[in-house]
C-alpha cells in the first residue's frame, strides 16, 4: 500500500494518509469539476447561439420587408408564422383606426401589388429586443410606417408570428 504524505503545522512530523482516502477525497470532488466544466462550457456556447439567433432573425425580418417592397409574395411567405396576424394602426389618437390581415391576406396584398418600390423609398431598420428562449420581439421601421414584431422560433427556423403596424400620419 502507497502512503501519502501531509505536513500539518500542528505535529513536527508528517503524517501518513493512506490512498484509499486521498482516492476518495478526489472521488467526491471529480462530479463538482466535471459540473463546473460543463457550465463553463454552456456558457461560452451562449453568445455564438445569441449571435445566430439574432442574424436568423434579422434575414427573416428582411425577408418580410424586402419580399413586400419587391412584390415577391414567395419571399415573404417564407418568413411568415401559420398563425400570422397583422394589426394595422392608423389615425389620429382621437379616432384610431385599426385593421387585421391574416397571413394569406398579406401574401395576397403583396401578389396584387401593381409595381415595385423605388429603391429612395426603401427602409428597413431593424432592432431586437429581446430573445427569450423561442420567442422573440423586434421592430422594423421603414420609410411610411413602424411595424413591432413578435417571432417564434419553430422547427428551428424563426418565423413573424404577429405584427402591430403603425403607420406614421
Amino acid at each position: 500500500m502507497r502512503n501519502f504524505s501531509i505536513i500539518s503545522s500542528s505535529s513536527p512530523r508528517p503524517r501518513a494518509l493512506p490512498v484509499a482516502v486521498a482516492d476518495l477525497i478526489l472521488a467526491r470532488s471529480m462530479p463538482r469539476v466535471v459540473l463546473i466544466i460543463l457550465v463553463l462550457i454552456a456558457t461560452a456556447a451562449q453568445p455564438a447561439r445569441a449571435t445566430d439567433d439574432k442574424a436568423a432573425i434579422r434575414a427573416t425580418i428582411a425577408d418580410y420587408i424586402e419580399g413586400y417592397y419587391l412584390g415577391d409574395a414567395a419571399r415573404m411567405e417564407r418568413s411568415l408564422h401559420p398563425h400570422y396576424l397583422k394589426h394595422t394602426i392608423s389615425g389620429s389618437s382621437g379616432e384610431l383606426n385599426i385593421v387585421d390581415k391574416s397571413g394569406m391576406e398579406m401574401l395576397q396584398e403583396v401578389r396584387n401589388k401593381k409595381e415595385v418600390t423605388p429603391v429612395s423609398e426603401r427602409k428597413e431598420n431593424i432592432t431586437i429586443f429581446d430573445i427569450a428562449g423561442d420567442v422573440a420581439s423586434a421592430k422594423l421601421v421603414a420609410t411610411h410606417w413602424t411595424n413591432y414584431m413578435t417571432l417564434l422560433r419553430q422547427d428551428g427556423e424563426w418565423k413573424i408570428l404577429s405584427v402591430v403596424k403603425r403607420n406614421q400620419e
